[in-house]
């Protein structure tokens, strides 16, 4: 049964139908109004800024950890962060999709969804699974500091600990890996009897947070992109785009680990940071146990009195540091820009709901 479509606009500038730079095969259709909703806008967007990025030969700024497990910044081309050429002919971009290369090595009441898949259409394999978080530069925190210690906040949601789990489960796959990843893990797991008890786990979170760290170290070489955090700067009253707006920069697995471990930790309680790190090490755990980890037992059994939607939060003065470069400071796509990756009035199309649609609806001159 073909999908519901709300209200279709062609544009009739130049005959160039909505829609966004270099997603030729897509599973959204940006001729409809539909496609362009907050959430859809969010992660289709960002995908079109980094394939316009590698097209005038800009590439993402690569945060990853070395053997020390300190943050280091390279580069990345856009097509191996994609795992395709993001302007090729094999491209799809595939939202809001099951990431099938990963389901191998959980279970849960029901397959969680990555942000992007990109699919080969020449193999039809998944090439890439990856989460996007579109923010804002500066974020409230950061505000009132100068431009060079801006930062901006991310919300990291619990299925992006599932994927990076799954995706260091991957670099220990056979029964020798598995061996090892059990022997680098320690023998903590054998010491807490009841996991949901916060009182039986926090003894043990020092062990735990450094058995994860060590897991780190000795994977430092298969690192993979997970986050792609494209970054948009207003100026200093957050009233209007910065003339150095946008950039991206993409964070590695073993990155977002040191993202979770930046914050001052309670001494009596469980932070959600913490829990963070204790899940993954639970899920990794049960993996050198069992060959799969249960997802859905462990988030749920392990709360310790938080919702479980998202895993945890970090402001703008925390991911300041890990991120701090020229680029930052200085991003190296203009807001004149815009135009070039929303294509065929495709911003008519937007009902803003967050500030960056809001922003763009809210400048048409930009599209002249």
């Amino acid at each position: 049964m073909a999908k519901k479509r709300t209200k279709e606009i062609i544009s009739l500038v130049e005959g160039v139908s909505p829609g966004l730079f270099g997603q030729k095969y897509s599973s959204r259709d940006y001729r409809y109004e539909d496609s362009w909703g907050k959430n859809q806008f969010n992660s289709s967007f960002p995908a079109s800024l980094v394939a316009y990025m590698g097209s005038i030969g800009i590439n993402p700024i690569y945060i990853c950890t070395n053997k020390k497990n300190d943050i280091i910044h390279k580069e990345i081309d856009t097509t191996t962060l994609l795992g395709v050429d993001p302007l090729g002919e094999d491209a799809y971009y595939n939202y809001e999709a099951e990431y099938y290369p990963y389901e191998q090595f959980y279970s849960a009441t029901k397959k969680e969804k990555i942000d992007l898949v990109m699919i080969n259409r020449c193999t039809e394999l998944a090439v890439s699974g990856l989460e996007v978080k579109l923010t804002t530069l500066p974020d409230n925190t950061t505000k009132d500091l100068p431009e060079c210690d801006y930062g901006s906040e991310i919300v990291v949601r619990s299925p992006t600990i599932l994927f990076l789990a799954c995706s260091i489960c991957a670099c220990y796959k056979n029964e020798r890996g598995r061996s090892k990843l059990h022997a680098t893990l320690n023998t903590i797991g054998t010491e807490i009897k009841n996991w949901s008890e916060i009182r039986q786990v926090l003894p043990h979170y020092d062990a735990i947070r450094k058995a994860i760290l060590d897991v780190s170290s000795d994977i430092t070489n298969k690192q993979v992109p997970l986050i792609i955090q494209p970054i948009w700067k207003t100026d200093k009253k957050l009233k209007d785009f910065a003339d150095d707006c946008l950039d991206v920069f993409v964070w590695s697995n073993l990155s977002v680990i040191q993202m979770c471990l930046r914050e001052t930790n309670a001494d009596n309680d469980i932070s959600r940071n913490q829990r963070t790190i204790i899940w993954l090490y639970k899920m990794l755990w049960d993996y050198t146990q069992f060959g799969k980890f249960n997802y859905t037992d462990i988030v749920n059994d392990l709360a310790y009195n938080y919702k479980t939607d998202k895993a945890f939060a970090i402001s703008g003065k925390l991911t300041n540091p890990l991120m701090k470069c020229r680029e930052l400071t200085k991003p190296r796509v203009s807001k004149y820009e815009i135009k070039n990756i929303i294509l065929g009035d495709g911003q008519k199309l937007l009902s803003p709901e967050r500030r960056f649609d809001a922003f763009i609806v809210s400048h048409p001159e930009l599209f002249e």
